[in-house]
């Protein structure tokens, strides 16, 4: 799943290109069209979709922004403002094309779901391979209540005092630490790749619960969190399997990870091992990490 660094990394390719361009058109798939006659809601989410495509024509982009894992494209018509949110699920992914068949892989040429054509005659392209993503059509935050209640962004000065207060919660106590990192209410677009490393260079084991960890090696957890991140959006992110940015080019983060998804410590030469935490497969290493 994309995580913080590969969104800022989508992010910060679509601004350039996209901001300030006016959506002449939008274009949905038939897959997404009959998802939603069957009564599920693929993708486009709580939005009737010819009052999604018929608001967002000639709709500009005001601006891009990352906020968590979420992309936010700021919108104006009429004098009127928007909010499009939208999260990339496991395997989605947004490509700014001429056209969709300059989409160079497969595995997403056969999957994309919503295009939108821009005033510059380029296409802006949201493919989705297993349609766990999101699109939400918003007048403001305050409609979809979840945006709300996520902690500051990491390298903001109040998420490290967010993160300790937040931890001595009793809800987060009895948690293992692994579970509680990757909580978007306690520190913003920590997924399981990251928080992987971190621990692992912290020599904290994952399942180890949060009261018996001290005061002092939170903050350096944090910390360490907060520099795997800026690593990764250094690296252009991780490219385990699907994540591209939108000029269909992987991240380079994947060649630098220690212990997500290894099978040997890189420190002491053990196999690792792995438990499931909150749903999620984490690798550790028995002896390392404590």
């Amino acid at each position: 799943m994309p995580e913080l660094p590969e969104v800022e990394g989508v992010v910060n390719s679509l601004r350039p290109v996209a901001t300030g361009k006016t959506i002449k058109k939008v274009t949905i798939s038939p897959v997404i069209e009959a998802s939603r006659k069957a009564g599920k809601q693929a993708i486009i989410k709580e939005t009737e979709l010819a009052y999604f495509q018929h608001t967002l024509v000639d709709t500009r982009i005001t601006a891009i922004e990352r906020r968590s894992k979420y992309i936010y494209f700021h919108l104006e018509k009429n004098e009127q403002n928007r909010l499009l949110v939208t999260h990339l699920g496991m395997t989605g992914a947004w490509f700014y094309v001429h056209d969709v068949n300059d989409i160079s892989e497969e595995k997403f040429l056969k999957h994309v779901h919503v295009i939108f054509k821009l005033d510059d005659d380029m296409l802006l392209v949201y493919s989705d391979i297993r349609r766990f993503g999101e699109m939400r059509l918003l007048e403001s935050e305050d409609q979809f209540p979840p945006l709300l209640l996520m902690a500051p962004e990491p390298f903001d000065e109040s998420a490290l005092g967010h993160f300790l207060e937040m931890v001595k919660l009793p809800k987060y106590q009895g948690k293992s630490i692994k579970e509680t990192i990757m909580d978007g209410k306690v520190i913003s677009g920590c997924g399981n790749i990251y928080a992987t490393e971190a621990l692992f260079r912290m020599h904290i084991h994952p399942a180890r619960q949060v009261k018996r960890i001290s005061q002092k090696r939170l903050v350096d957890l944090f910390r360490e969190i907060v520099d795997v991140l800026i690593e990764s959006i250094s690296a252009g992110g991780s490219s385990i399997s699907d994540y591209r940015n939108i000029n269909g080019e992987a991240g380079g983060m994947q060649d630098r990870l220690q212990m997500y998804s290894k099978k040997q410590c890189p420190h002491c030469l053990i196999p690792t091992k792995q438990v499931e935490l909150g749903g999620r497969n984490s690798w550790f290493c028995p002896s390392c990490q404590r």
